[in-house]
C-alpha cells in the first residue's frame, strides 16, 4: 500500500543549484570551472562580523532569541533605514528572519490565503512563485519585454485580472533592472487603489552603479518590504534577513515566526549587528562589482552577447542569446561542459521567453571575469 505524497512540494527545481552541482562534480574530476552561476558573494563576511561571532561563541550561550530578532539588532536595522533611506522607522515594526527565504514564507502566510492571485514578473526570481504555489497562492506571472525594463507596469498588472498582491523587485534578479522613485510612487498608488497588498525585495539595495536604490519603506505603510544580510552584507550562509511589516501583520507574523523557525539563527544575530559598521569593506565589495560589470560589457560583446538588459543594479547581466541558440538550457549544459564556464539558463527565471537568455553572475575575483571572456571568446559555439 503506497502512502500519500503531497503535491505541494512538486514545485520546479531552483534551475541554477542543479547547474551548480554540475560544475562542482566536473571540479571534483580536475577541472578549472569558472562559476558565473549563483549569486552569492564570492568575498567572505565583513571582519566585524567575524570578530563578532567569535566574541559570541565565548562569551553567549547562543540559545532561543525572541521569535522577532535581537532587540539591539531590530533597533541596528532601523538606524540603518535613517541613515541610508532617511526613513524614520519604528523598531517595532522590524522582523529579523531566516534569510530572505524565511521571510518571504511569513509574508506570503500571513498575507494571502489558499487560492489569492499574486502578480510578479517575468524574468524573475524563481523562488517567488515557487513558494507561492506550494503554498496554494496562484502565481500571476505578467510577461515583460527590455522594453519595460522587465519590470511592471500599471497597465500589464490591469491586464492581469483580479489581484490580491505583487511583488517587486529592484534592483531585479536576473536582469539587474530598477524602478524609478516615480515610478514606485506610481505603482505603489495603483496598489492602494486596487486594494493589492505590495511585497518589496530590497536584497540587492546598496549594490547599484550611478543610481541608489528606492526603498517602498517610507512610500506604503502596507507593504511588506524583504532584505537580506547575503548579498551588500556578503553573509550568504549565515542565514539571516529581515522584513518591515505592518502593524496590522505583526502578530499573525509573530506567531508564524515562533510556530516555524522558533527563532532566527542566535550567532548569526550577534555578529550580524556588526555587518552595519563595516562600510569600508562593503564599499570595497561594490568596487569590484562595478569593475567585473565593466570587465563583462567591454568583452562579452566579442564573445558573441551583445544584447544585455540594463544592470542598473544586483551583479547579474542578462543576456539575449536568440541570434546563437534558442535552448538556453542546452547552451548552458555545452557551455559548461566545452568552455568551462558555469551559467544560469534564463528558463529558470521566465516560463515564457527564457529559452533566448541566460544569467551571467559577476559577484567573482576580477580574474575569474577575464579568463571566463577569454573562454568564451575563444569557444566555438
Amino acid at each position: 500500500m503506497s502512502l500519500k505524497v503531497s503535491n505541494r512540494g512538486m514545485i520546479n527545481p531552483f534551475i541554477v543549484m542543479d547547474v551548480m552541482r554540475s560544475a562542482n562534480k566536473l571540479e571534483e574530476l580536475g577541472e578549472d570551472v569558472i562559476h558565473l552561476e549563483v549569486g552569492q558573494p564570492s568575498t567572505p563576511a565583513p571582519l566585524r562580523v567575524i570578530e563578532a561571532a567569535q566574541e559570541a561563541l565565548n562569551k553567549e550561550v547562543l540559545g532561543y532569541t525572541d521569535s522577532l530578532g535581537l532587540p539591539f539588532l531590530r533597533e541596528r536595522i532601523a538606524e540603518y533605514y535613517s541613515t541610508f533611506y532617511g526613513v524614520s522607522l519604528n523598531p517595532s515594526r522590524v522582523v529579523v528572519t531566516t534569510g530572505s527565504s524565511g521571510g518571504f514564507l511569513l509574508a506570503f502566510l500571513s498575507a494571502f490565503e489558499p487560492g489569492d492571485r499574486v502578480a510578479l514578473v517575468a524574468p524573475g526570481y524563481p523562488a517567488y512563485r515557487n513558494i507561492l504555489t506550494a503554498l496554494g497562492v496562484e502565481p500571476v506571472i505578467i510577461e515583460t519585454t527590455a522594453a519595460d525594463k522587465f519590470q511592471p507596469t500599471i497597465e500589464l498588472l490591469k491586464n492581469s485580472g483580479k489581484l490580491d498582491g505583487l511583488i517587486l523587485a529592484s534592483p531585479s534578479n536576473p536582469t539587474g533592472t530598477m524602478i524609478s522613485r516615480e515610478e514606485m510612487k506610481q505603482l505603489v498608488n495603483w496598489c492602494s487603489i486596487a486594494g493589492v497588498r505590495l511585497i518589496s525585495d530590497e536584497i540587492y539595495h546598496g549594490i547599484t552603479y550611478g543610481t541608489k536604490s528606492e526603498t517602498v519603506a517610507d512610500l506604503d505603510e502596507n507593504a511588506i518590504i524583504i532584505n537580506s544580510f547575503s548579498k551588500y552584507f556578503s553573509m550568504t550562509g549565515w542565514r539571516l534577513g529581515w522584513i518591515i511589516v505592518p502593524d496590522e501583520l505583526m502578530r499573525s507574523i509573530e506567531c508564524l515566526c515562533q510556530n516555524i523557525f522558533i527563532s532566527p539563527p542566535t550567532l548569526s544575530q550577534h555578529a550580524g549587528v556588526e555587518a552595519f559598521n563595516s562600510s569600508e569593506e562593503l564599499l570595497a565589495n561594490i568596487k569590484r562589482y562595478t569593475k567585473n560589470r565593466e570587465i563583462l560589457l567591454k568583452y562579452l560583446p566579442s564573445a558573441g552577447f551583445s544584447d544585455i538588459a540594463p544592470a542598473d543594479g544586483a551583479f547579474y547581466l542578462y543576456a539575449n542569446i536568440e541570434s546563437i541558440s534558442d535552448n538556453s538550457e542546452e547552451f548552458c549544459r555545452r557551455m559548461l561542459s566545452e568552455a568551462l564556464v558555469a551559467t544560469t539558463p534564463g528558463v529558470d527565471f521566465d516560463p515564457f521567453n527564457g529559452k533566448r537568455y541566460i544569467r551571467f553572475s559577476f559577484s567573482g575575483s576580477e580574474s575569474d571575469m577575464i579568463t571566463a571572456c577569454e573562454r568564451l571568446t575563444n569557444w566555438k559555439q
